[in-house]
């Protein structure tokens, strides 16, 4: 659930530094709010699935954090500081930093999967591949307008869907 967590607050954060023009403001001020909520609630599943955990009920065992975690985390920080320079670098757009920051995060959430044995984290990190690749393709056609809600908001969205189903399930499943 902590890695929920994460990727929900992530997502919030998302959506919400991204949603903006050219999405009119009432559209702009749902999805921020909506971001929000679905974050809360994975709080919330949070705080009810380590209560359930300290009452006994067994959690996931294992070490999420070990070598390979760290390696691809390491790679990722190195990715992502590093291609935002050299994006800086050949003059591009400030847009193309948040498609650049989809496309590593979704390829650590891939990198991650066989390291956890968890070929459901793979899905949103091959979503958030596609739409970092497709907001930099928005950038080099000029369409820089649209990368913080191709890249952005709907790489937020992809997180908190995620998080919200995955916490619902792992919820569902120490309640029955």
């Amino acid at each position: 659930m902590t890695g929920l967590l994460v990727g929900a607050v992530f997502g919030a954060v998302f959506v919400v530094v991204n949603a903006q023009s050219p999405l009119n403001a009432v559209t702009v001020n749902l999805l921020r709010a909506a971001a929000c909520l679905a974050a809360a609630s994975v709080v919330a599943m949070w705080f009810v699935a380590a209560r359930r955990h300290h009452t006994g009920e067994p959690g996931r065992r294992g070490n999420m954090f070990g070598r390979g975690y760290l390696i691809v985390v390491a790679a990722e920080a190195v990715l992502l500081f590093g291609g935002l320079r050299v994006l800086a670098a050949w003059g591009l757009p400030e847009q193309a930093n948040v498609a650049w920051v989809a496309f590593v995060v979704g390829v650590h959430f891939v990198a991650l999967a066989p390291i956890w044995k968890d070929r459901g984290i793979a899905v949103p990190g091959v979503v958030l591949t596609l739409l970092g690749v497709a907001g930099l393709i928005l950038v080099s056609a000029g369409a820089v307008d649209w990368v913080p809600l191709v890249s952005g908001v709907l790489s937020g969205v992809a997180l908190l869907t995620g998080a919200v189903a995955f916490g619902w399930r792992t919820v569902a499943a120490r309640t029955a």
